[in-house]
């Protein structure tokens, strides 16, 4: 793998930083408190190419590769975790599942609107009760004449309540029954389908989370994403592209307290010297760009694989589990560093802090990560 980022690759990277700089800094703790999701700001990055980052231009995409696509994640995110994560739910999870699994008449659809952020996307597999659990989920899907019947309710969802368009998975065969699961297309307004309660969380407050509620949703048969039985399925090769996504959304959380951490130490000055030239401070800092650097190789192997289209199950769980880990501990020690300011809402990092940990939980905890690297490991 060739580690020098092309011309293409940093165009990406500063569009993306300018952006964030500019149209999402000034917002960040305004947004954060009030819980608000800035729909407008969504649709503005769709103009730039930063909705549709790998979809192929021929559906209105930007046309990269994974590799931009994370450096786009990492820029957003190191100015604000909640927009990476929405950024990054609406490229890897909606629009990445059409993407990979939708016929050319759905693609040709849904994707030039998904790319350019007039619509905003979501996806739809975690329940109350079966998270990790999927093949017991109780949202199902009735088949009925030509058409299909949604029922139920899918929770924990980036955009529940304001995407125009999401992917839902919905059991179709019988509880834990192998390959009892399809997926489908719903579009907002479609009579039956809802959004429900939204989330009141500690971190990535301004990105949306919330239920979405079928009651009796009737959709044409044309609304369904490949074969009936093939949904989960279909989820595990997106959740490959999604983890390599809080990969990098967890690489841009850590940069961004590493980057206010580093910044305020040198600044810092206790008994007449800055605080970055006492021991224990230094070492916190080479630590943290270590494990940083190490991260992002991580993320970055997962990405390269992806684009090669080589397996990449093992590499994209091992580049969420460390990378969102270290950003948990990178947000922690940058917190230590600012001492009782980091701990107040007037410095930056206290909000990487909060929103550090999502990246431990969301598209599968740190365990599962563990459970899919042990079984690929095992199996050789």
């Amino acid at each position: 793998m060739d580690f020098e980022l092309d011309e293409i690759s940093r165009q990406a990277a500063t569009t993306a930083r300018d952006f964030a700089l500019q149209h999402i800094k000034p917002y960040i703790m305004e947004w954060d408190e009030a819980q608000h999701f800035p729909i407008g700001t969504m649709r503005a990055m769709g103009r730039l190419g930063l909705m549709g980052v790998v979809v192929p231009e021929e559906y209105g995409g930007a046309g990269m590769s994974y590799v931009e696509y994370i450096l786009v994640i990492e820029e957003i995110a190191k100015v604000c975790g909640s927009i990476g994560l929405s950024l990054a739910a609406h490229n890897s999870l909606c629009t990445g599942h059409i993407l990979a699994f939708g016929s050319e008449e759905q693609k040709k659809s849904y994707l030039p609107k998904l790319a350019s952020g007039e619509w905003i996307g979501s996806w739809g597999l975690t329940e109350a009760n079966t998270g990790s659990d999927a093949a017991n989920m109780r949202c199902t899907a009735t088949q009925d004449g030509d058409g299909w019947i949604l029922n139920g309710t899918k929770n924990w969802i980036t955009h529940g309540i304001s995407s125009d368009i999401t992917v839902v998975i919905a059991r179709t065969g019988a509880p834990r029954e192998k390959n009892n699961a399809t997926a489908f297309v719903v579009l907002r307004g479609t009579p039956g389908f809802t959004g429900g309660k939204k989330e009141n969380k500690l971190g990535m407050r301004a990105s949306e989370t919330a239920e979405m509620i079928f009651d009796n949703c009737r959709i044409p048969d044309s609304y369904r994403l490949g074969r009936v039985g093939d949904g989960f399925k279909q989820s595990l090769k997106v959740l490959d592209g999604g983890r390599i996504s809080i990969a990098a959304l967890g690489v841009g959380i850590a940069k961004g307290a590493y980057e206010a951490a580093l910044k305020y130490s040198k600044e810092r000055e206790q008994f007449d010297k800055p605080i970055s030239s006492f021991q224990g401070i230094s070492f916190k800092l080479a630590d943290m760009a270590t494990e940083i650097m190490a991260a992002e190789l991580l993320t970055f192997q997962a990405a390269d694989r992806k684009n090669r289209g080589l397996p990449v199950t093992k590499e994209s769980a091992m580049a969420k589990y460390y990378s969102s880990e270290i950003a948990v501990k990178t947000a922690t020690e940058a917190v230590q560093i600012f001492g009782g300011y980091g701990y107040t809402k007037d410095f930056p990092v206290e909000k990487f802090y909060r929103d550090s940990k999502l990246c431990t939980i969301g598209e599968g905890t740190s365990e599962i990560q563990k459970i899919v690297i042990a079984r690929e490991v095992l199996n050789g």
